[in-house]
């Protein structure tokens, strides 16, 4: 992703304030693994690892790769590996694109994942790759996060829409995203095809998966959402200012952090405030947490023995 590389993104407050993912996540992902018959826990790679966040918690796995095409993804994720105290020799990182794993040997790998990543990838070439390198038995996990929820608030919903996929190009950043990742992510990873449909027979057990309670009914057989933080507004806000779109939006207006109620997305912080406010009845102060959600989606397969 073109943001990532340039060099006014500061990968430092991305890798400080993005969302974390629950444990519980792996621990399925891990039974799923397990299932296969004759799985093995040798090798794992964390495609597009970006800061190393999900890289690290592959913990059942004697050696963990993560691999992102940004250099300064890579450098930090080695930066916070060499300040672990624990740190075994179990991960490394390689800078690479998550199509073209020529460092990875054929049916050497045991589990692929991806982490709000895989928006970005060309199947018809990622899918071909993982059956090369998937050992028999092995798996692949990817999941991306839709849009922050607000638990106790839901009349926050459609301001959170606005801004985020609005069309009004001073006081939205949905015209930003770069596309059509953003929009494969919102929609739940359903355009990611079956494996199949690129590698006839390579790939077995492909299946959806929805975390997204009850936010889209529309969905086949969502689960409860599993993917929650609890955030102080100052955080809220530092995490808004992560967001890849709000970049692109501070490129093409320059002036907008002239505003004297703020930039955009102070705009919209100060907003979503004022609104708790109201409901609440009383003064949200920025050390004042707030329960946060995101709606998940996984995809999984195993290659065909």
């Amino acid at each position: 992703m073109a943001t990532f590389a340039k060099s006014s993104f500061d990968s430092a407050i991305y890798a400080t304030f993005r969302p974390t993912y629950p444990r519980s996540l792996f621990d399925f992902i891990f039974r799923y693994h397990e299932l296969n018959k004759g799985a093995r826990w040798d090798r794992a790679v964390d495609l597009g690892c970006g800061t190393g966040q999900a890289t690290v918690e592959l913990t059942p796995f004697k050696s963990v790769i993560g691999v992102d095409p940004s250099s300064k993804m890579i450098e930090i994720a080695q930066s916070t590996l060499k300040n672990t105290p624990a740190n075994t020799g179990q991960y490394e990182y390689a800078q690479a694109s998550a199509e073209n794993l020529t460092f990875l040997e054929d049916s050497s790998v045991d589990l692929v994942i991806s982490a709000q990543a895989c928006h970005w990838f060309d199947w018809n070439k990622m899918w071909p790759e993982l059956a090369r390198v998937l050992k028999r038995n092995g798996s692949v996990a990817f999941w991306g996060y839709s849009q922050l929820r607000f638990a106790r608030y839901p009349s926050l919903t459609p301001r959170i829409n606005a801004y985020v996929e609005g069309t009004d190009p001073l006081n939205s950043i949905g015209p930003y995203w770069e596309q059509p990742g953003r929009s494969i992510l919102d929609n739940h990873l359903i355009e990611v095809p079956d494996g199949n449909e690129v590698v006839p027979g390579a790939l077995s057990n492909f299946e959806r998966v929805f975390f997204t309670g009850d936010y889209y009914p529309s969905l086949p057989s969502p689960r409860s959402v599993i993917m929650r933080k609890k955030m102080t507004w100052d955080g809220l806000l530092s995490y808004f200012n992560t967001w890849s779109a709000l970049h692109t939006f501070h490129q093409h207006n320059p002036t907008d952090g002239e505003n004297p109620h703020g930039d955009v997305a102070v705009r919209f912080w100060k907003d979503l405030k004022d609104r708790v406010e109201q409901e609440d009845g009383r003064v949200v102060e920025g050390h004042d947490e707030v329960d946060i959600e995101w709606p998940l989606a996984v995809v999984m397969a195993k290659r065909a023995q």
